[in-house]
């Protein structure tokens, strides 16, 4: 299959509306099921795995399913269908696809449908694209069917009965030909008509002439036919995913510690990354809102360093920012949330480690110890221009600043004590100076020290000063 053709993958979501129910539980391993319908007759719409090996079936009563899961601990939970909460999750799957395709379409029912030929040069050649959506995937935790196909109405109808089906120009008519009627996306009159006229498969279609299809079936059918073989372009309405990013966790129960909020920070920040990637942008900062029971809501900022996107990343900053948080009660929500993107440029790597992957780690080290610690407790020292030793330096929140026309050049020693200390005693020779320092007449802190390099009695090298004109060292610093 040739990268240059364009090329549309459907992604076909079979069980959207349950996966996307039981990303929203704590335990999603617990027997559950979809419900539809109106008390006292409800049905069984889908079920989980637990509850499937439990017996319950789609069409079931529900009383039926619940006694099948009586032996069950814990017993069948339920919910009814949301088709809003479907949508919900349709949208939020194509600002995923977006990540990997600037032109994502939701036409169609249960499926997305996204052209890739342009990524490939990105993400390479297709069987490593659709590895990295497979994996993407998987880790959303939804199930899926995928085909790659030249336009979005073949794609769309081949992944109903096909998964991992790759087809280009030249074999499009020969797979749309074995394709059942019956899957062929067509209108129920249409398909019903067909029937009775002894068709079974697109390839019968496809052998007829086009004026005596025409005649018997209609400008509809030969419509849809010709948006499968690519002769009749199908428009396309494209998805743009939200400028802000914004999703809630409810919980079944109230949660009262901590621990608990592991589970649905994993996946919030999880489809917060896929989010940043396929808008091609990160945070610094972002936003977790926990909504309490029978109290205000408690929200925590999460501020960065510098901008991710990562999800792991963010997953293990917000786990550190967390160890500092009590609970001011039992959490009833968890809100994530995102104020402002920045632009986001991936840290460059080097076959071999060297200074920029040195620095890479020291950062990591930053943003860990800011989180487990405060914003406020870890600090940079940036240098300042100013003669006295003890202010040249101070306490901020910047990266330290290496000022090439500082206006100390001169040798200086690596470790200034906190306060200078008389030592008469402890010196056995000055070896060089002294170095006039005079300055701070303006703040009230006027010195006017000699500085000297001295050998220490145990063969060390101190810096030292006395006060001009008077008698007394004083110990201020040592060199290495």
């Amino acid at each position: 299959m040739s990268d240059d053709a364009v090329r549309w993958v459907c992604l076909l979501l079979p069980r959207l509306s349950l996966e996307g129910a039981l990303r929203r539980r704590v335990d999603p391993e617990a027997p559950f099921a979809l419900t539809e319908g109106a008390a006292p007759r409800r049905i069984i719409r889908a079920a989980n795995a637990t509850a499937r090996a439990a017996g319950v079936r789609p069409g079931q009563a529900l009383s039926l399913a619940e006694s099948l899961c009586q032996g069950l601990d814990p017993r069948l939970e339920t919910m009814p269908l949301d088709d809003d909460l479907t949508r919900r999750w349709r949208r939020r799957l194509a600002a995923w696809a977006y990540g990997y395709s600037g032109q994502v379409s939701l036409h169609y029912p249960h499926a997305l449908v996204f052209e890739v030929a342009s990524s490939f040069a990105l993400f390479g050649p297709w069987p490593r694209l659709e590895t990295q959506l497979r994996q993407d995937l998987a880790a959303l935790g939804f199930s899926h069917r995928l085909v790659i196909a030249p336009n979005p109405a073949a794609a769309r109808v081949l992944v109903n009965v096909h998964d991992g089906l790759a087809v280009d120009d030249e074999t499009l008519t020969t797979a749309l030909g074995e394709l059942p009627l019956t899957h062929a996306g067509l209108e129920r009159d249409s398909l019903r008509t067909l029937e009775r006229s002894g068709f079974r498969h697109l390839g019968e279609l496809f052998a007829l002439p086009r004026s005596a299809l025409a005649r018997r079936f209609g400008k509809p059918l030969m419509r849809h036919l010709g948006e499968l073989r690519g002769e009749w372009a199908l428009a396309l309405e494209y998805h743009r995913p939200a400028s802000r990013f914004s999703r809630t966790f409810t919980f079944d129960r109230p949660v009262q510690a901590v621990a608990g909020l592991a589970f649905p920070l994993k996946r919030l920040l999880q489809e917060l990354g896929f989010y940043l990637r396929g808008r091609d942008v990160g945070v610094e900062r972002f936003q977790l809102k926990l909504t309490l029971e029978d109290r205000p809501a408690q929200t925590l900022d999460i501020g960065l360093q510098s901008v991710a996107r990562d999800a792991e990343t963010l997953l293990e900053l917000t786990r550190a920012h967390l160890e500092r948080v009590r609970l001011a009660g039992p959490v009833m929500a968890v809100t994530l949330k995102t104020a402002t993107l920045a632009a986001y440029a991936p840290a460059r790597r080097e076959l071999l480690s060297g200074p920029l992957r040195q620095s890479q780690a020291w950062h990591e080290l930053q943003q860990r110890l800011m989180a487990r610690l405060g914003e406020e407790t870890l600090k940079s020292l940036v240098e300042y221009q100013e003669h006295r030793p003890e202010a040249a330096v101070l306490a901020g929140r910047g990266a330290l600043v290496a000022d090439t026309d500082t206006v100390e050049s001169r040798r200086r020693p690596g470790w200034l004590v906190a306060r200078p200390e008389r030592c008469d005693a402890e010196i056995i020779r000055l070896l060089s100076g002294p170095e006039r320092i005079e300055s701070g007449w303006w703040d009230g802190d006027d010195v006017r020290r000699d500085y000297y390099l001295a050998e220490w009695h145990d063969g060390r090298r101190a810096w030292v000063w006395q006060q001009a004109g008077q008698a007394g060292w004083y110990l201020h610093g040592w060199f290495g």
